[in-house]
């Protein structure tokens, strides 16, 4: 898991930084609003660790922006404490609001459990590079952006996903994905996985026709 601290007090991010590494974490900072922005911007993170009383941007201004950049678990920690500051907080979205002074243990405690939150268990969630599907989410996404799919699109996406590496024939397809009572020809498996490749863009060849069988997920470790 990868922290980026975001406080303008240099003190503050070396404490929480020490925490985290006590806990295994990596780490990442940044001293102002642009900064963070910039950092989300060329780098994945896990969490962020967002102060609001920073110079040249706020914490709110700068979570706007990067939540149009990446959905990343937030958490803000300020010596706000008035209720009008944690409502608005929690009407953009973050995920927590801790109040400084602030107990380092509990800071942990707090990122344990929004990690726990926004992280689904591995048997609901495939992962490829930078291809994911959270199963309960019913979300895919590729790069850190959501791409529509229709339903019977996700659902063959999810079937094929299942038997990754396994050549799979049109009946089959037809079968388990449309289900036993479907009326139509193979042509219809060929325009839905046409169309699922195009949405997939740099995953789509991922996807493998196999002659006089039908396609494969083909997944290389």
């Amino acid at each position: 898991m990868k922290v980026l601290i975001v406080d303008d007090e240099e003190l503050i991010r070396n404490i929480i930084k020490e925490y985290c590494h006590n806990e295994g974490y990596l780490t990442d900072e940044a001293g102002d609003g642009f900064e963070a922005i910039e950092k989300v911007r060329n780098n994945d993170y896990d969490i962020v660790i967002l102060d609001l009383m920073m110079p040249k941007l706020d914490g709110y201004s700068s979570y706007r922006q990067i939540k149009d950049i990446k959905n990343i678990p937030t958490i803000v920690l300020s010596a706000r404490s008035e209720e009008a500051d944690k409502l608005l907080g929690f009407d953009l979205g973050v995920d927590d609001y801790m109040t400084k002074p602030f107990s380092p243990k509990e800071l942990m405690a707090r990122i344990k459990a929004v990690l726990k939150r926004s992280t689904p268990d591995d048997e609901n969630l495939f992962v490829y590079k930078k291809l994911r599907v959270d199963k309960v989410g019913h979300s895919v996404i590729i790069n850190d952006k959501e791409i529509m799919l229709t339903p019977k699109e996700y659902n063959l996406l999810l079937y094929f996903i299942e038997n990754k590496n396994i050549a799979l024939s049109r009946e089959q397809l037809l079968s388990k994905v449309w289900g036993y009572d479907f009326f139509g020809d193979d042509r219809t498996i060929d325009t839905h996985i046409k169309m699922l490749r195009n949405n997939l863009g740099e995953y789509r060849d991922l996807i493998k026709t196999v002659r006089a069988v039908g396609y494969k997920f083909e997944i290389k470790d």
